[in-house]
């Protein structure tokens, strides 16, 4: 921990993470919230009745909150000027942190009032481990120049009361007595010096800018401490020295001798790692790996290999996602696509997919598209000639040192600035076409939906105003640079590619540069030239590219593949349907022991009847019943009997022989059918055999004629077995007779006759019964009149 005077003069890496893990989680709390003037995408603690104790009350940081009025025309004025301070101190979040709440909001007025706010903006300066009844000390905001407030930021922090915010290091003057005894008591790689005047903020600045980093160390050294400067031969103020534990020192080398190009020089020494990330991998080692290939890339250069990735991933693999594609979906994929098209500088090949699936798109007359039909069309699946879109993905540039870092989000960027260059290059109508386009595709399908939350918050606040196209190009590359101050530090940076304000000093000199005061600026007329040639085709490298042909013939290799798997399931298909045509109707269960035998029982109790009857009649052949090629039984009901003609035989029903009356043997014997005939009639004539099913009780049966070439059955089945007699008759039978014949079926003589005698002994009880009470009351009247 550091101290001044008092304070002890080393850092402890461990809190300071956890100091910057705690901000971390407190961002995304307060992420979902957005107050009047400012989001959270903007790096201020956006502040309510729910958040302020956990940010203010006993925190390990200072916090500067800015108490506002959503309506106020002075805090709208102002409100740039604090984002700017918030993005220029992002760095000193440990030690110092900024908050803002809306006090026009109505669930915040409580809490403005308990802090005494009576006019806003009112900007108040809590220390680290302030109490629950604290209400902060006034801090000055009248000037809107944000060097002006960083450097009363600085003036709060060295003034801090105790205790001291921990993870602040030294802001005082160091001594040459210290410098000589520091590697005793630190462990750190390097030292950084800065010699400067009593009255220069530099070395606090650098000194804070270096707080999240490990392995370096920042001291300032005024111009008046003579043993030291005349040890280093210092002659300019000021300037930087690095000193080693070996006594020697080296003046780092800048562009300028500014706090930014102090702070970005010193964060790329080797060793230095921002604090709780690995350290980067050394490229022997990256080459070396055998879980991935490393490609070397040059990092000064765009790579064709990735913006060809970017065009597989976005189009087979995150719009696959969506299933079914509508509305404004599917306006923003037109879009997407007719951008693609025009300004995407890719090979002819891609060029000849882009257009192929362009103008299917633009022609496409539904309200929504699936995506398989999209992706038949990616895969060109007409075989248009010289078409095609590399599958798979080869990132060059956008490679990361672990598989989950960089690629397609540094793909993507890349990809949106090469469009909007483009159309800057080649001329396009609108200037907002490419932003537009990007805009709604990151809405409608990018899957990382905080980045496009992120994304389109940027994009109301100010691409209205873009109406040119190098103000195109230079409104994305501002809006890149923001997402990198805002996500550096986050777990999603690659230490050996981390999250800078591009481009570096060392990538564009010239596009950088200082005002008066020292602060840093940007100088967009250098700016511009740069991007329009690190961006344009002509600069764009061809390496690691899969080969042309090697990519059509493994589009025609997977075309053939498609249509040998379609041929096959349509024989499949075709098969299948003509072995369910040819299935019979399911054979009957196989028969238990004891059903076996019991149908052995029945054949016996059959043979010794058939021996039993007359000579002159012989039982016809069985018939099976269910099987292919053999008629099928017929359910047996009135339907569909024919009244016979007079000439024509009929069929005589006797009985029916050995009938089981278990509800098993119902569900599951058959009846045998068989026919007998008299000797003399055997002549041939009309035959018919008998199917029968007792359905629902009624005993009822239907006539089936016999076929011809019917073959006896041999075999053991279970079914019943019942025995008529068919006899021709000669004589002509006359109209009762064939109502009696009607009346018959499905029953015997015996049955009828039986139905005779009881019909007549009920009319003759009844007859009985009428005469007993006749005669009973006679007797009655007879007595009456006697008496």
């Amino acid at each position: 921990m550091a101290r001044r005077g008092g304070r002890a003069t080393s850092r402890i890496p461990g809190e300071m993470s956890q100091v910057a893990r705690w901000c971390a989680c407190l961002l995304v709390l307060c992420s979902a919230a957005q107050a009047g003037l400012y989001t959270a995408s903007d790096q201020i603690v956006l502040l309510s009745p729910d958040s302020v104790e956990a940010v203010m009350v006993n925190s390990t940081a200072a916090v500067l909150a800015e108490f506002y009025a959503s309506w106020c025309g002075h805090c709208i004025a102002f409100s740039p000027v604090y984002k700017s301070l918030a993005t220029d101190i992002r760095e000193w979040k440990p030690a110092v942190q900024l908050a803002a709440v809306d006090c026009a909001a109505e669930e915040n007025r409580k809490l403005c009032t308990d802090f005494s706010i009576r006019a806003y903006p009112t900007i108040k300066f809590f220390h680290a481990y302030s109490k629950a009844d604290s209400t902060g000390a006034s801090f000055r905001a009248s000037s809107h120049d944000v060097a002006v407030l960083r450097h009363r930021v600085i003036d709060k922090l060295e003034n801090h009361q105790e205790p001291w915010p921990p993870a602040c290091p030294p802001l005082e003057p160091t001594s040459q007595a210290e410098i000589d005894s520091f590697f005793e008591t630190n462990n750190v790689q390097h030292l950084a010096l800065i010699f400067e005047d009593s009255k220069s903020y530099v070395g606090r600045e650098v000194t804070l800018d270096l707080l999240q980093f490990e392995n370096v160390a920042v001291r300032r050294v005024l111009s008046s401490e003579e043993a030291l400067v005349n040890k280093l031969q210092v002659t300019e103020f000021p300037s930087c020295y690095l000193y080693s534990a070996a006594g020697n020192s080296s003046r780092l080398r800048v562009n300028m001798e500014a706090r930014v190009f102090y702070s970005y020089a010193l964060q790329r020494l080797p060793g230095v790692v921002r604090s709780g990330k690995p350290p980067p991998v050394n490229e022997a080692v990256l080459i070396n790996r055998t879980e991935e290939q490393w490609r070397p890339f040059n990092r000064s250069r765009v790579y064709m290999a990735d913006l060809e990735s970017v065009l597989h991933y976005s189009l087979r693999v995150e719009l696959a996602a969506h299933t079914l594609i509508r509305g404004q979906d599917l306006t923003a994929l037109r879009k997407y696509i007719s951008v693609l098209t025009k300004f995407f500088p890719g090979r002819p090949v891609v060029m000849n997919l882009l257009d192929y699936v362009n103008t299917r798109l633009q022609n496409h007359t539904d309200k929504e598209i699936s995506y398989e039909t999209f992706r038949e069309w990616l895969d060109n699946t007409d075989q248009s000639a010289d078409t095609a879109l590399p599958e798979g993905v080869r990132w060059v540039g956008c490679q990361g040192s672990q598989p989950h870092l960089r690629r397609y989000p540094c793909g993507m960027w890349t990809l949106f600035h090469v469009l909007t260059v483009q159309a800057k290059s080649i001329g396009g109508t609108d200037p907002q076409e490419v932003l537009s386009a990007m805009r709604n595709y990151v809405h409608s399908f990018f899957g990382c939906r905080d980045c496009a939350e992120h994304f389109e918050i940027m994009a109301r606040e100010s691409l209205v105003e873009v109406n040119t196209f190098p103000a195109a190009v230079l409104w994305l590359w501002s809006r890149h640079n923001r997402v990198n101050n805002r996500v550096a530090g986050a777990l999603s940076e690659d230490p050996n590619f981390p999250k800078v304000q591009w481009p570096s000093p060392e990538m564009c000199p010239t596009c950088h540069t200082v005002k008066e005061n020292g602060e840093h600026r940007w100088i967009p007329e250098q700016v511009l030239p740069f991007l329009l040639s690190h961006f344009s085709s002509s600069s764009i490298l061809t390496d690691y590219l899969e080969d042309e042909d090697h990519i059509l013939k493994k589009q025609q290799e997977k075309h053939e593949g498609r249509q040998r798997a379609l041929e096959a399931q349509k024989h499949l298909d075709r098969n299948t349907r003509e072995a369910l045509d040819s299935i019979p109707h399911p054979l009957p269960p196989k028969p238990t022991l004891q059903e076996e035998e019991e149908e052995e029982e029945e054949e016996e109790e059959e043979e010794e009847e058939e021996e039993k009857a007359p000579q002159e009649t012989k039982p016809w052949p069985k018939r099976e019943v269910g099987v292919a090629g053999v008629q099928r039984r017929r359910r047996a009901s009135f339907v569909g009997v024919r009244m016979r003609e007079l000439q024509e035989e009929i069929v005589d029903l006797d009985m029916f022989v050995n009938q089981h009356y278990g509800a098993k043997a119902l569900a599951s014997n058959r009846v045998k059918r068989r026919s007998l005939q008299r000797n003399k009639d055997r002549e041939p004539g009309p035959v018919f055999g008998l199917g029968i099913e007792l359905d629902a009780g009624l005993g009822m049966v239907a006539l089936q004629p016999v076929e011809q070439d019917y073959e006896p059955d041999v075999g053991r089945r279970r079914k019943r077995e019942l025995t008529g007699r068919f006899y021709n008759r000669e004589e002509e039978r006359g109209h009762g007779g064939r109502w009696m014949s009607a009346l018959s079926i499905g029953f015997s003589r015996v049955d009828v006759s039986l139905c005779v005698i009881l019909y007549f002994l009920s009319s003759m009880c009844l007859l009985a019964m009428y005469l007993f009470f006749k005669n009973r009351l006679r007797l009655r009247r007879f007595k009456v009149s006697l008496t």
